[in-house]
Formats: structure tokens, sequence, C-alpha cells
């Protein structure tokens, strides 16, 4: 069966609050190169992928062009769009630049860890399925509160699961689904997976990514990836 094409978002334009600092957390270094850096160079490195769409914050469009596309030789780079206020603004933006064929990966920058393995696991999954997300089995017991912080409910452990990047998607199928939202307007998405769920009513695949495939979200994050790197060889 021939490849279809696949296409990557890349998200870099949010601001990182919790890492209380001024400098956005996708730039922060790790391992002396930008997070950034490592989610691109994935890609540019896997065979699955044939384009990759760079979504920037406002204003940093030519510095993402300099700094990654072109210090790094990011080949596959082929557009770098402007994000918006909100993740599924930016989201909407970048499909609107993507083939109408194909696949599509929507990835957070700021997940520096993601793998070839990863990807060839998603692949093979959304080839059957159009829709899949990567994730890990919850370790922890997880409580449902309610408004006053008591416990409302204990869900069965094995059947929860942490969320994680790339979330992949039959183009098509992705697109009509942030066409539809974006149409009615909806607000509090926090993921692609809601899109397509909520306004398709499709059904959406776990895949296993890794306990390692961490979003740098807080200072503590950022130790734990410098931690990854040296097990790992990267310092």
């Amino acid at each position: 069966m021939k490849k279809k094409y696949c296409t990557a978002i890349v998200l870099a334009a949010g601001r990182g609050k919790r890492m209380k600092t001024t400098v956005h957390k996708q730039y922060l270094l790790l391992a002396g190169k930008p997070i950034l850096y490592y989610g691109l160079k994935a890609f540019q490195d896997s065979d699955l992928i044939d384009e990759i769409v760079l979504v920037a914050g406002t204003g940093e469009e030519t510095y993402c062009r300099e700094r990654f596309v072109e210090e790094y030789h990011f080949t596959k780079v082929k557009k770098i769009v402007t994000g918006g206020a909100e993740r599924y603004h930016s989201v909407w933006n970048a499909l609107k630049e993507t083939r109408d064929e194909g696949y599509v990966f929507i990835h957070d920058g700021a997940r520096p860890f993601v793998d070839g393995a990863i990807l060839n696991r998603v692949y093979e999954e959304v080839k059957k399925c159009k829709a899949c997300v990567v994730g890990m089995p919850v370790k922890d017991t997880i409580k449902l509160v309610d408004e006053n912080g008591f416990v409302a409910d204990t869900p069965p452990r094995d059947r929860l699961w942490t969320v994680q990047t790339p979330q992949v998607f039959e183009t098509a199928l992705v697109r009509e689904a942030y066409a539809r939202m974006m149409k009615e307007g909806l607000v509090g998405v926090t993921d692609d997976a809601m899109v397509v769920e909520g306004m398709m009513g499709f059904p959406v695949k776990l895949v296993e990514g890794s306990y390692e495939n961490i979003k740098i979200t807080t200072p503590e994050d950022l130790e734990m990836g410098e931690a990854f790197c040296r097990r790992g060889g990267t310092l």
C-alpha cells in the first residue's frame, strides 16, 4: 500500500506562563539546544513526514525561520504560519495551509522527546482508524472532585490515559471538524481529539507513546527533561 502524504503541524506559539520566565518555553535550552529543535528534528528525520508547518507566535515568524529552519537546515518546514489567541486557533490557522490529502500529525513544540518509534506506531494505527492520539495509561489513582474539593468519584485506573501529542488524523476529517467548531464558536477546547469527537462524533484511538514524552511546562519539567537527556547521552 502506497504511503499517503503526511504533514506535521508543530505548535510553537505558546507563551508558557507557568515556566515563570520571559523566554517562551519552547525556546528555552535543553541539553544545549532549544526545546523546539528536538520535535522539529524528529519530524525532519522521519521517512513518514513529507512536510512540516511550523506555527509561530505573532511577530516571531522571522525568528523561527532564521533560528530553526535555516540554522538547523530543517528543509521539510515548507510554511511558517502565525498562531492565534488559543491553541485551537493556532491549529486551525495551520490546517488551512495543509494539503487536502493524507494525514496530519499535530504536535506541541514543547514536547521534545517524541521519536521515530512513536511516529511509526501512530501512523500504522491512523491508517486503520483515521483518528489517533498518543498517550499512556496513568500510574496513579485519579480522583474526580466536586466544586468544594471533595471526592465525587474514583474512575477505574485501568481505563484512564494521559494524553500526549502528536495527535494524528486523516486531514480531511480533522479539517472539517475544526471548520465546524470555528463556525459554532466553541471555547474550552484543550486538544484536537475533543474537536473530532465533539464535532464529528468520530471515535479516536489511543496509541502508546512514552512516559518520557513529556510536555515542558514548568521548571520541574525542564529539570526532568535534562535528566532524560543525560541518561540518553545527549549531554
